[in-house]
């Protein structure tokens, strides 16, 4: 079904209430007013399947929709106009949050243009109810394009979410509107094709204790599975969840970096770690299109992956226990609320071991990337900046807590780390993926540990060096490998690389640091690394404590331009 659009509050309520109807909401209380005019049109036409009630006093209103989501177990939805409207919800949201109610409050707001400049019936309604609610966010103001509109889905659908899980409780959208608020024509043309752009809209029960594997997943033979970031805390059984799962419905694992299935790999035959080189080829990111996509985790680093995504736009599920949003690229995305250990109970059958022709053909192009990334980092003598990663996957000690700084580092280990057997401990600050507290961070692993080791890119660690003052209370022993490139080397790889000035002063943002006199203000111990050989001898065998700096030297743009040149020589052989 395809359905016309000449105005655009229209669509983008119909495509809020037509989500929440697929959800299974079947009650919404509307409160009177003009800026919230547009839902109330929507919410009127999902007659029967949501019955749309409407009540003058908001006060009264609020505990309405209380009483019907106690008797109900289930959301209800509160709509109001702006201003003082939905001050007069809070008593009800306070009891709704102190005896774990779902509600999901819809208030409707000028857009910002409108803000602070005395425009009636306007007051700051972002973050109205303080800290009561679950989950609160302002909606974007509305714009007719797919992608908008697939963010609007699917924040729709987290909201839903977060009214039930992990706890039942308030969730707040304001939402902005700008005129015309009634369905008239404002000059809008835009065709919906409803069943492609709601398909895969699950009212799945939360919490989930156990989740089968549907027949769908089983009758495909065009998925993969995305092993993405994880700190699990026990990575052997994490893995060996992934390992079952892939090995049941036949589908290949693009393990991210930061995942501790490349540190586990004879678990998994079906590993692929090349994945954002394979996608850098059009041809292949083409043939490779699948039909399913699970995602276990975070979204991996990777840009090529994420962009392939977007464009081939598969069904996907999301695997994680957690109750935050995970899917930044608004797909059509089912989240599963569970950990992969708990999926099927671990009650699965294996495949018949007989490889589909999909199967073979990632696994054929993994092997064969594989073995020219390591030809050709096995004759490099040169000190570049993404044989280092290559070379840590390598030689670390089994088990060696190992701490990667964001930026390049983290980014080379996306291209370049190779799978191996070490259970290597791999840790990283992606929550915000910022440079902040990176040498503190690593002492903490450190701290208690087996001798641990860090790789970092001089910047991050100098914006952090003050954690050299921990180096009398660290317990234990922390190995850096310092990337000198004097500066920022990730923004060699943007747009704004092209611009100097003012790109080196302000971008590169060189600091011109001597570390080795650094190292001796602090009293820690450092080494110039002149060849592979020598970090190789470094790291094989690791001290017990104290701090060491390991610093190797290297040209930012030459390895800028190494990067993107070796990236598409390896893509481009096939």
């Amino acid at each position: 079904m395809q359905l016309n659009f000449n105005n655009l509050n229209q669509l983008w309520s119909y495509v809020l209430t037509e989500t929440l109807k697929r959800l299974g909401l079947s009650c919404a209380i509307l409160c009177p007013g003009s800026r919230s005019t547009p839902l109330t049109v929507a919410f009127s036409k999902q007659a029967p399947d949501i019955e749309a009630i409407p009540i003058l006093d908001e006060r009264s209103a609020a505990f309405f929709a209380l009483g019907r989501a106690k008797a109900t177990g289930k959301p209800v939805v509160l709509v109001c106009t702006s201003g003082t409207a939905g001050a007069n919800f809070y008593s009800a949201v306070i009891e709704a949050k102190e005896s774990r109610v779902p509600l999901l409050i819809l208030t409707t707001d000028r857009p910002a243009e409108l803000r602070d400049c005395h425009s009636g019936q306007t007051i700051d309604q972002v973050k109205l109810y303080s800290n009561y609610p679950n989950w609160q966010t302002e909606l974007a103001t509305p714009v007719a394009n797919k992608r908008m509109l697939s963010y609007l889905r699917q924040t729709v659908i987290h909201a839903w979410e977060r009214c039930q899980f992990p706890t039942g409780g308030i969730v707040h959208l304001n939402i902005p509107f700008r005129d015309p608020l009634a369905p008239i024509s404002d000059g809008t043309d835009f065709i919906l094709d409803c069943e492609e752009f709601f398909s895969g809209i699950i009212a799945t029960p939360l919490p989930i204790t156990n989740y089968q594997l549907p027949k769908e997943w089983q009758k495909c033979q065009r998925g993969i599975i995305i092993a993405g970031v994880a700190q699990p805390k026990e990575p052997e059984e994490y893995c060996i969840a992934i390992a079952r799962l892939s090995q049941t419905l036949q589908w290949p694992v693009l393990a991210e970096g930061l995942s501790p299935v490349r540190n586990y790999a004879d678990l998994n035959p079906y590993l692929i770690s090349t994945y954002d080189i394979i996608l850098r080829n059009q041809n292949l990111s083409q043939e490779l299109t699948p039909e399913m996509v699970i995602q276990i985790g975070e979204m991996p680093t990777s840009k090529e992956l994420r962009n392939w995504l977007i464009n081939v736009n598969p069904q996907r599920w999301l695997i994680d226990s957690s109750a935050e949003n995970l899917d930044p690229l608004h797909g059509k995305t089912t989240h599963l609320r569970i950990s992969v250990e708990k999926l099927g109970n671990g009650k699965w059958e294996m495949g018949n071991g007989k490889w589909g022709f999909y199967l073979q053909k990632w696994c054929e192009i993994e092997a064969q990337i594989r073995k020219n990334i390591d030809e050709t980092f096995e004759t490099i003598e040169d000190l570049i900046e993404s044989k280092a990663a290559w070379l840590i996957s390598q030689i670390l000690p089994p088990q060696t807590p190992f701490f990667i700084a964001n930026s390049m580092p983290v980014r080379d280990v996306e291209f370049f780390w190779k799978p191996n057997n070490s259970g290597i401990k791999s840790y990283f600050n992606r929550g915000a993926n910022g440079i902040d507290g990176t040498l503190s961070t690593a002492l903490g692993i450190a701290h208690h540990q087996q001798s641990s080791v860090m790789l970092t890119g001089d910047l991050a660690l100098l914006h952090d060096t003050n954690g050299f003052l921990m180096r009398n209370k660290l317990v234990g022993h922390l190995t850096i490998v310092l990337i000198n490139n004097n500066g920022g080397g990730i923004f060699e790889m943007l747009p704004i690389a092209n611009f100097d000035p003012p790109f080196e002063e302000f971008f590169a943002t060189p600091q011109d640091i001597n570390f080795a006199q650094l190292c001796a203000t602090y009293g820690v111990e450092y080494e110039l690394i002149n060849s592979w050989k020598q970090l190789e001898e470094r790291l094989k065998l690791l001290p017990s404590q104290g701090i060491r700096v390991l610093e190797i030297r290297t040209n930012r743009k030459r390895d800028s331009l190494w990067r993107k040149e070796y990236l598409r020589r390896f893509s481009d052989a096939f």
